[in-house]
């Protein structure tokens, strides 16, 4: 296949994901349809099929779509230093990970039933306990480990409730999470140094 075909096929199945993410949002997983899909598309049932033949195909691969960077942020953290300026550049990365994937955690939040049902949910949390593993001193405190799951827990938080029910400028609650989150885990680890 050329590359031109290759790049449309591509738009085409980001095209889906992106609509058909937006009919799971605004009306829930379950009472979407492949058929509303494609008329939101505005291209037929069989068009769609040869890109996804079920709903459930499209989910599974917006989150497999969602893991590839968690897979490089894990990779790249696995590699270097353990310093508080490696779990800082952690929590910034996620963070800006997480906000381009904004719509897809609201979904997660409002349609729990069917992320649980067909498991996707599953290797996401794998995922981040693979982020903590990284973040987390092997000889860290109690404390300290809360401090790091927090500081996860607050990127995440921050994306389902902070963003919606907080009055404010987008950007500037998007920073002071992060700022709370970074914060978190600079504690964590200077509670560390201060052990060694």
């Amino acid at each position: 296949m050329d590359g031109s075909k290759q790049r449309r096929r591509g738009d085409t199945r980001q095209r889906i994901q992106d609509v058909a993410l937006a009919l799971f949002v605004e009306q829930g997983y379950e009472k979407t349809s492949l058929r509303e899909i494609a008329e939101r598309l505005d291209v037929t049932k069989a068009a769609l099929y040869y890109h996804f033949k079920t709903k459930e195909e499209i989910l599974v691969s917006i989150f497999d779509d969602l893991m590839r960077p968690i897979d490089e942020l894990i990779e790249w953290g696995s590699h270097q230093p353990h310093t508080v300026e490696t779990k800082q550049q952690i929590v910034r990365r996620h963070s800006e990970h997480l906000a381009a994937a904004e719509p897809l955690f609201r979904f997660m939040h409002e349609n729990q039933a069917a992320v649980r049902e067909l498991r996707i949910g599953d290797p996401y949390k794998e995922r981040m306990r693979a982020l903590l593993r990284i973040i987390i001193d092997r000889d860290a405190t109690l404390a300290e480990q809360i401090r790091c799951v927090s500081a996860l827990f607050t990127l995440h938080a921050g994306m389902v409730f902070v963003m919606r029910e907080l009055e404010g400028d987008p950007e500037e609650k998007r920073e002071a999470i992060l700022e709370v989150a970074v914060d978190m885990v600079t504690q964590a680890h200077r509670g560390a140094d201060q052990v060694t």
